[in-house]
Protein backbone atom coordinates (compact mmCIF):
# COMPACT_ATOMS: atom_id res chain seq x y z
CA UNK A 1 0.00 0.00 0.00
CA UNK A 2 1.54 3.20 -0.62
CA UNK A 3 0.17 6.76 -2.10
CA UNK A 4 2.06 9.19 -5.00
CA UNK A 5 3.26 12.58 -3.16
CA UNK A 6 3.37 13.66 -6.71
CA UNK A 7 0.10 13.21 -8.15
CA UNK A 8 -2.51 15.54 -8.61
CA UNK A 9 -5.09 13.21 -6.62
CA UNK A 10 -5.18 14.17 -2.88
CA UNK A 11 -3.78 11.42 -0.54
CA UNK A 12 -6.86 10.53 1.23
CA UNK A 13 -8.71 9.94 -2.37
CA UNK A 14 -5.81 7.96 -3.50
CA UNK A 15 -6.18 5.72 -0.28
CA UNK A 16 -9.77 5.49 -0.80
CA UNK A 17 -9.44 4.63 -4.17
CA UNK A 18 -6.99 1.49 -2.93
CA UNK A 19 -9.26 0.94 -0.24
CA UNK A 20 -12.27 0.58 -2.44
CA UNK A 21 -10.22 -1.80 -4.85
CA UNK A 22 -8.98 -4.27 -2.01
CA UNK A 23 -12.93 -4.58 -1.07
CA UNK A 24 -13.56 -5.07 -4.58
CA UNK A 25 -11.08 -7.71 -4.93
CA UNK A 26 -12.52 -9.45 -1.66
CA UNK A 27 -9.85 -9.07 0.92
CA UNK A 28 -12.32 -8.16 3.28
CA UNK A 29 -15.80 -9.03 2.64
CA UNK A 30 -19.11 -8.05 3.74
CA UNK A 31 -19.48 -7.72 7.12
CA UNK A 32 -15.62 -7.98 7.85
CA UNK A 33 -13.70 -5.59 10.21
CA UNK A 34 -11.05 -3.52 8.29
CA UNK A 35 -7.82 -2.61 10.25
CA UNK A 36 -7.69 0.27 12.56
CA UNK A 37 -7.31 4.05 11.41
CA UNK A 38 -3.98 4.10 12.91
CA UNK A 39 -3.04 0.32 11.50
CA UNK A 40 -4.07 1.96 7.92
CA UNK A 41 -2.01 5.14 8.38
CA UNK A 42 1.07 3.26 9.20
CA UNK A 43 1.00 1.09 6.36
CA UNK A 44 0.54 4.03 4.17
CA UNK A 45 3.04 5.84 5.82
CA UNK A 46 0.43 9.18 6.35
CA UNK A 47 -1.41 10.87 9.68
CA UNK A 48 -4.49 9.49 10.77
CA UNK A 49 -6.53 12.51 9.74
CA UNK A 50 -6.00 11.47 6.25
CA UNK A 51 -6.86 7.78 6.55
CA UNK A 52 -10.09 9.10 8.73
CA UNK A 53 -10.66 11.20 5.55
CA UNK A 54 -10.64 8.23 3.51
CA UNK A 55 -12.68 6.45 5.39
CA UNK A 56 -15.50 9.42 5.99
CA UNK A 57 -15.82 9.14 1.94
CA UNK A 58 -16.38 5.53 1.59
CA UNK A 59 -18.86 5.88 3.98
CA UNK A 60 -20.25 8.07 2.19
CA UNK A 61 -20.29 6.04 -1.12
CA UNK A 62 -22.04 3.66 1.11
CA UNK A 63 -19.11 1.31 1.05
CA UNK A 64 -17.82 1.55 4.61
CA UNK A 65 -19.98 1.00 8.24
CA UNK A 66 -18.73 2.59 11.28
CA UNK A 67 -20.29 1.09 13.95
CA UNK A 68 -18.82 3.12 17.41
CA UNK A 69 -16.66 1.20 20.17
CA UNK A 70 -16.48 -1.50 17.49
CA UNK A 71 -14.56 0.13 13.94
CA UNK A 72 -14.69 0.00 10.64
CA UNK A 73 -16.80 -2.49 8.47
CA UNK A 74 -17.40 -3.33 4.76
CA UNK A 75 -21.24 -2.98 4.65
CA UNK A 76 -23.09 -5.87 3.09
CA UNK A 77 -25.69 -4.81 2.03
CA UNK A 78 -27.02 -2.71 -1.38
CA UNK A 79 -30.55 -3.08 -2.56
CA UNK A 80 -31.02 -2.85 -6.19
CA UNK A 81 -34.64 -1.25 -6.88
CA UNK A 82 -36.02 -3.35 -9.40
CA UNK A 83 -38.77 -1.38 -11.31
CA UNK A 84 -39.30 1.26 -8.75
CA UNK A 85 -42.22 0.77 -7.20
CA UNK A 86 -44.19 -1.75 -9.58
CA UNK A 87 -42.80 -4.46 -7.29
CA UNK A 88 -45.01 -3.87 -4.69
CA UNK A 89 -47.96 -4.97 -7.03
CA UNK A 90 -46.22 -8.17 -8.23
CA UNK A 91 -46.30 -9.66 -11.73
CA UNK A 92 -50.22 -11.13 -11.00
CA UNK A 93 -51.35 -8.15 -8.51
CA UNK A 94 -49.94 -10.59 -6.06
CA UNK A 95 -47.83 -10.73 -2.84
CA UNK A 96 -44.15 -10.07 -4.30
CA UNK A 97 -42.19 -12.99 -2.78
CA UNK A 98 -38.74 -12.43 -3.98
CA UNK A 99 -38.27 -8.66 -1.98
CA UNK A 100 -40.23 -10.80 0.92
CA UNK A 101 -37.45 -13.03 0.78
CA UNK A 102 -34.64 -10.20 0.81
CA UNK A 103 -35.96 -7.59 3.01
CA UNK A 104 -38.21 -7.69 6.39
CA UNK A 105 -41.01 -4.68 6.61
CA UNK A 106 -41.91 -3.81 9.96
CA UNK A 107 -44.91 -1.56 10.61
CA UNK A 108 -43.82 1.13 12.94
CA UNK A 109 -46.57 3.37 13.60
CA UNK A 110 -50.53 4.14 12.74
CA UNK A 111 -52.28 7.03 13.38
CA UNK A 112 -53.30 10.26 12.24
CA UNK A 113 -50.72 13.17 11.72
CA UNK A 114 -50.50 16.58 9.72
CA UNK A 115 -50.01 15.86 6.12
CA UNK A 116 -46.27 17.00 4.57
CA UNK A 117 -46.38 19.52 1.44
CA UNK A 118 -45.63 16.61 -1.06
CA UNK A 119 -48.68 14.37 0.34
CA UNK A 120 -50.87 17.33 0.39
CA UNK A 121 -50.23 18.39 -2.98
CA UNK A 122 -50.74 14.36 -3.80
CA UNK A 123 -54.42 14.48 -2.82
CA UNK A 124 -55.46 18.01 -2.95
CA UNK A 125 -55.60 19.01 0.80
CA UNK A 126 -54.20 22.15 2.50
CA UNK A 127 -50.75 21.41 3.80
CA UNK A 128 -50.91 20.10 7.59
CA UNK A 129 -54.20 18.52 7.06
CA UNK A 130 -54.41 15.33 9.30
CA UNK A 131 -54.31 12.17 7.40
CA UNK A 132 -54.16 8.77 8.01
CA UNK A 133 -50.35 7.01 8.34
CA UNK A 134 -48.95 3.71 8.33
CA UNK A 135 -45.36 4.28 8.77
CA UNK A 136 -42.71 1.55 8.08
CA UNK A 137 -39.27 -0.04 8.28
CA UNK A 138 -37.55 -2.34 6.05
CA UNK A 139 -34.42 -3.80 6.92
CA UNK A 140 -32.19 -7.03 5.57
CA UNK A 141 -30.03 -8.82 8.05
CA UNK A 142 -27.55 -6.05 8.61
CA UNK A 143 -29.44 -2.80 8.64
CA UNK A 144 -31.99 -0.66 7.82
CA UNK A 145 -32.57 0.31 3.57
CA UNK A 146 -35.70 1.67 4.08
CA UNK A 147 -38.16 3.95 5.89
CA UNK A 148 -41.64 4.71 4.52
CA UNK A 149 -44.79 6.37 5.29
CA UNK A 150 -48.22 5.29 3.58
CA UNK A 151 -51.16 8.09 3.59
CA UNK A 152 -54.64 7.62 3.13
CA UNK A 153 -58.06 10.05 3.43
CA UNK A 154 -59.37 9.51 6.35
CA UNK A 155 -62.79 9.39 4.63
CA UNK A 156 -61.60 6.71 3.28
CA UNK A 157 -60.09 4.70 5.95
CA UNK A 158 -61.89 5.70 8.97
CA UNK A 159 -63.54 2.83 10.56
CA UNK A 160 -61.32 -0.02 8.69
CA UNK A 161 -58.74 -2.15 9.24
CA UNK A 162 -56.60 0.37 7.93
CA UNK A 163 -56.66 2.18 11.10
CA UNK A 164 -55.37 -1.18 13.28
CA UNK A 165 -51.78 -1.15 14.26
CA UNK A 166 -51.19 -4.52 12.50
CA UNK A 167 -49.73 -6.23 9.56
CA UNK A 168 -52.05 -7.68 6.64
CA UNK A 169 -50.00 -10.77 5.82
CA UNK A 170 -50.92 -9.39 2.18
CA UNK A 171 -50.10 -6.56 0.12
CA UNK A 172 -51.15 -2.69 1.25
CA UNK A 173 -52.83 -2.30 -1.79
CA UNK A 174 -54.77 -5.03 -1.93
CA UNK A 175 -56.45 -4.52 2.07
CA UNK A 176 -56.65 -1.22 0.74
CA UNK A 177 -58.45 -1.71 -2.59
CA UNK A 178 -61.02 -4.54 -0.32
CA UNK A 179 -61.90 -1.86 2.91
CA UNK A 180 -62.07 1.49 0.26
CA UNK A 181 -63.95 -0.70 -2.24
CA UNK A 182 -61.97 1.15 -4.84
CA UNK A 183 -59.28 -0.72 -7.58
CA UNK A 184 -55.90 0.56 -7.78
CA UNK A 185 -55.41 1.54 -11.81
CA UNK A 186 -52.42 3.80 -12.85
CA UNK A 187 -49.51 5.26 -10.60
CA UNK A 188 -47.12 7.68 -10.46
CA UNK A 189 -43.26 7.60 -8.95
CA UNK A 190 -40.91 10.39 -8.41
CA UNK A 191 -37.49 10.15 -7.90
CA UNK A 192 -35.41 12.85 -5.92
CA UNK A 193 -32.31 13.10 -4.30
CA UNK A 194 -31.73 15.59 -1.04
CA UNK A 195 -29.82 15.68 1.98
CA UNK A 196 -31.54 13.46 5.19
CA UNK A 197 -33.27 14.67 7.80
CA UNK A 198 -32.08 14.32 11.33
CA UNK A 199 -34.27 11.29 11.98
CA UNK A 200 -34.06 9.98 8.71
CA UNK A 201 -29.83 10.11 9.56
CA UNK A 202 -30.20 8.04 12.63
CA UNK A 203 -32.82 5.55 11.54
CA UNK A 204 -30.92 4.57 8.29
CA UNK A 205 -27.55 4.93 10.28
CA UNK A 206 -26.05 7.26 7.95
CA UNK A 207 -24.01 10.49 8.14
CA UNK A 208 -26.21 13.04 7.92
CA UNK A 209 -24.23 14.66 4.59
CA UNK A 210 -25.07 11.61 2.69
CA UNK A 211 -28.04 11.93 0.12
CA UNK A 212 -30.84 9.62 0.27
CA UNK A 213 -33.23 9.24 -2.65
CA UNK A 214 -36.68 9.95 -1.78
CA UNK A 215 -40.04 8.15 -3.72
CA UNK A 216 -43.34 9.39 -3.98
CA UNK A 217 -46.07 7.06 -4.92
CA UNK A 218 -49.35 8.12 -6.18
CA UNK A 219 -51.95 5.90 -6.95
CA UNK A 220 -55.16 6.22 -8.63
CA UNK A 221 -58.53 4.97 -9.93
CA UNK A 222 -60.33 4.45 -12.65
CA UNK A 223 -61.47 7.65 -12.10
CA UNK A 224 -58.12 9.64 -11.37
CA UNK A 225 -58.98 9.63 -8.25
CA UNK A 226 -55.98 9.42 -5.32
CA UNK A 227 -56.25 5.91 -3.60
CA UNK A 228 -53.13 6.14 -1.85
CA UNK A 229 -49.59 8.05 -1.13
CA UNK A 230 -46.51 6.36 -0.34
CA UNK A 231 -43.20 7.64 0.35
CA UNK A 232 -40.21 6.01 0.90
CA UNK A 233 -36.25 7.25 1.81
CA UNK A 234 -33.43 5.49 0.68
CA UNK A 235 -29.59 5.69 1.41
CA UNK A 236 -28.70 6.83 -2.26
CA UNK A 237 -25.09 5.25 -1.79
CA UNK A 238 -26.24 2.20 -1.22
CA UNK A 239 -29.39 1.97 -3.77
CA UNK A 240 -29.54 1.04 -7.26
CA UNK A 241 -32.69 2.17 -9.43
CA UNK A 242 -33.29 -0.36 -12.43
CA UNK A 243 -35.72 -0.27 -15.02
CA UNK A 244 -36.09 -2.94 -17.50
CA UNK A 245 -38.12 -2.30 -20.52
CA UNK A 246 -39.06 -3.69 -24.07
CA UNK A 247 -37.76 -1.65 -26.80
CA UNK A 248 -40.01 -1.00 -29.90
CA UNK A 249 -39.08 -2.96 -32.99
CA UNK A 250 -38.55 -0.94 -36.12
CA UNK A 251 -42.16 0.04 -37.92
CA UNK A 252 -42.58 -1.34 -41.42
CA UNK A 253 -41.37 0.26 -44.40
CA UNK A 254 -44.61 1.08 -46.18
CA UNK A 255 -44.47 1.98 -50.13
CA UNK A 256 -44.67 5.79 -50.36
CA UNK A 257 -47.89 6.85 -51.76
CA UNK A 258 -48.27 6.62 -55.29
CA UNK A 259 -49.65 10.03 -55.33
CA UNK A 260 -46.79 11.62 -53.33
CA UNK A 261 -44.24 13.13 -55.49
CA UNK A 262 -40.38 12.77 -53.71
CA UNK A 263 -37.60 15.30 -55.20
Amino acid sequence: MQINPGAAEFPHRQIAAQLKAQVRRGDWGPGERLPSIPAIAEMFGVAKQTVQRAVDQLRVEGILITKPGSGTYVRGTRRRLNRLSRGRYGGFRGYHTDLAARYRQQLVSVGRSPAPAEVADAFGVADGTELLCRRHLVRTDDSPVEVGASWFLPADAAGTSLERAEAFGRPLYQEAEEVIGRRYVTATDTISARQPSREESEILQIRPDTPVLHLLHVAYDERHKPIEVAQATWPGPMTTLTEEYKIPAPAPEQDPDPGLVLG
